[in-house]
């Protein structure tokens, strides 16, 4: 996917391995994340990008999910500090994803983040929580990229905003409809809200997921979503604010192969028969069939023809073209009858 010039030129699913900082702020748990997001499939990992004292005030307190998952009540910049990774870091993670061939994507949480990112990344990720923050994406913007956009937390305007900051082309910014809750229960998921944003915006959608499991982001992609993005950890019992929602790298890897094995099931949408139906059809659908043994010279009628399989011989729909015809061939009881039994060698 480097280099590409919009979203719509996607010819698959493009699944991004969130690992978020669920490294906890470590470089080396965050290359093993990258290693197991590419053992199990993904496209893409991701992380989050900032430095913390530039992205929220000291003031700020946790999310109730946030303190709940990481068990202690500190603030919100603590935890931020606790789990962060430098630039340097990020250079050095940006080289190890090129060499075992995994893109490398990471989550700006403020303007200098997106600055130094634009070096690293062949389009943009922007999260829920960044979607009104104008200066950046004003930024985002004005280096021409593409940009994915979660939309958590967000109502009709504040995506039609965020477009307007961007100043992007419509089939650069593809959307990804997102609940912002870890875990989030299925009855807040309103996965076709997805389906609302395809019709507003007329763009590429996807789906960021938060539940727990994998039928929901499953699910979208039977729904249309080409971009699915996942939390994933190396070990759920982790203490931070995002690995009870994340899936483990074995889940991760059996979440990419049911989505690989779902697209392949979508197929083209042209309704008819693949080659391997071609040949079973052959032996499952219906011919007309002598009913009991019939002579050169005989009329076909009501009484002496059935309809039995194989369906190698003169198909049912066409008995009333048949019938009232003579054979020029006798025809065993039990024998398929073919337009050869009516036409004279």
């Amino acid at each position: 996917m480097n280099g590409i010039d919009s979203f719509s030129s996607l010819d698959s699913v493009f699944v991004v391995a969130e690992a978020g900082v669920n490294h906890n702020g470590s470089l080396d748990t965050a290359k093993q994340m990258a290693y197991e997001a590419k053992e199990a499939g993904a496209d893409a990992v991701k992380f989050q990008t900032s430095i913390p004292e530039k992205s929220m005030s000291r003031f700020a307190e946790l999310a109730e999910y946030q303190e709940k998952n990481i068990g202690k009540r500190v603030s919100m910049l603590d935890m931020a500090r606790s789990l962060s990774l430098t630039f340097k870091d990020f250079e050095r993670l940006k080289r190890y994803c090129d060499e075992i061939g995994l893109l490398f994507l990471s989550t700006p949480f403020h303007t200098e983040a997106a600055v130094f990112l634009n070096d690293l990344v062949p389009f943009f990720k922007v999260s829920s929580g960044e979607i009104v923050n104008k200066e950046m994406l004003e930024f985002i913007g004005s280096t021409g990229k593409p940009v994915i956009l979660s939309t958590g937390m967000s109502c009709l305007g504040d995506i039609e905003d965020a477009f307007l900051y961007l100043n992007s082309q419509r089939d650069k910014v593809a959307l990804l409809h997102c609940t912002t809750n870890y875990p989030c229960p299925y009855e807040e998921v309103n996965l076709k809200a997805m389906l609302t944003l395809k019709e507003a915006f007329k763009t590429v959608v996807g789906y960021s997921d938060h539940t727990l499991g994998i039928e929901v982001p499953i699910a979208a992609v039977a729904m249309g979503a080409k971009i699915i993005e996942k939390h994933f950890t190396l070990d759920r019992s982790m203490k931070g604010p995002d690995h009870a929602a994340s899936l483990e790298p074995s889940e991760l890897n059996r979440m990419i192969a049911c989505i690989r094995n779902l697209e392949k099931a979508l197929g083209s949408g042209i309704k008819e028969p693949n080659p391997s139906e071609r040949r079973i059809m052959l032996k499952t659908r219906k011919s007309l069939t002598a009913k009991s043994d019939i002579e050169r010279g005989t009329i076909l009628t009501k009484e002496n023809v059935t309809f039995k399989k194989p369906g190698t011989g003169i198909p049912p729909k066409f008995a009333e073209i048949v019938l009232g015809r003579k054979v020029v061939k006798d025809i065993r009881q039990d024998e398929t009858i073919t337009w050869d039994h009516m036409m004279e060698e």
